[in-house]
């Protein structure tokens, strides 16, 4: 499940999803940001931290292009794995990338130059960290064949997994791919336009993981600018109230109560409220 923030991982733990997505577009939108490297990579970094901290998950990464060259990539790797990601994963576009879904123009990087991307961030983290490459040849227009060349380099180059990206609302291109690739390495999909595929068929594809890339922030500003307009129209909030969360929902998501018995264990009985903040020194 995509995360955006420390609130939306949190959230995805409880629902029980075993890993999160970084999501590029995601953060860029939560940061005010369009999906086109405005955000910059340090911002990245940071916000990945508080996504790994709220929820002790796997986090899976979407760095974008790298960021630039191959030593963009490496040091952007290093610092996430640095800040505790489980991975990173790296598409073919050029720098810089745009959303896949706006525009028709999605200029792909060299293949050779891309799989030195590949090479060097492999060479700068640690052998856990994993390494998925993202290949955006069916979002440029081009045909199977071309999405099977690139990701048999990115294989070769040392990627641990294959991303293949499709805009269509079928997932009659992403099959076309995992029929032929035949599983040399996990392939990863991104169902955001071919939601109505049952899973099924990705399991009888042989598919290793499917990613709901922002369907958490999407959700979130729904839901915002409902409560927003309303508050607005009614000048209350008592009509809301009864669909937002509560604010001892909040509290318990980020476990107040444990705060409470540390305050205890480590601030003792006999001190007053006051000194448990400011000490008494």
């Amino acid at each position: 499940m995509e995360a955006h923030d420390g609130l939306s991982a949190a959230i995805a733990k409880g629902a029980r999803f075993k890993g999160l997505w970084a999501s590029g577009l995601s953060i860029a939108c939560s940061l005010g940001y369009r999906d086109a490297n405005e955000a910059s990579w340090s911002q990245l970094v940071a916000v990945v931290e508080r996504i790994v901290d709220s929820s002790e998950l796997p986090v899976l990464v979407d760095g974008d292009s790298g960021f630039g060259n191959f030593n963009n990539a490496r040091l952007v790797a290093r610092k996430l794995c640095q800040r505790g990601a489980a991975g990173v994963a790296i598409q073919d576009s050029c720098f810089p990338k745009m959303n896949s879904f706006v525009g028709d123009r999605h200029p792909l990087a060299d293949t050779d130059e891309f799989s030195g991307r590949l090479r060097a961030v492999k060479d700068r983290v640690a052998d856990a960290f994993v390494l998925v490459a993202r290949t955006e040849a069916f979002i440029a227009g081009h045909g199977t064949d071309e999405a099977l060349s690139r990701a048999h380099a990115y294989a070769e180059a040392g990627a641990d997994a294959i991303i293949i990206h499709s805009r269509r609302s079928t997932a009659d291109e992403i099959l076309s791919f995992t029929r032929a690739w035949q599983n040399r390495l996990p392939v990863v999909i991104i169902p955001t336009k071919y939601y109505r595929t049952p899973i099924s068929v990705f399991h009888e594809a042989r598919v290793s993981a499917v990613i709901w890339a922002n369907q958490s922030m999407r959700a979130a500003t729904a839901s915002m600018r409902e409560v927003c307009h309303r508050i607005m129209a009614e000048q209350s909030t008592a009509g809301i109230e009864p669909g937002i969360a509560t604010l001892e929902e909040v509290f318990e998501l980020f476990k107040y109560d444990e705060l409470a018995r540390a305050e205890a264990e480590y601030c003792g009985p006999t001190l007053k409220p006051a000194e448990r903040i400011v000490g008494t020194g």
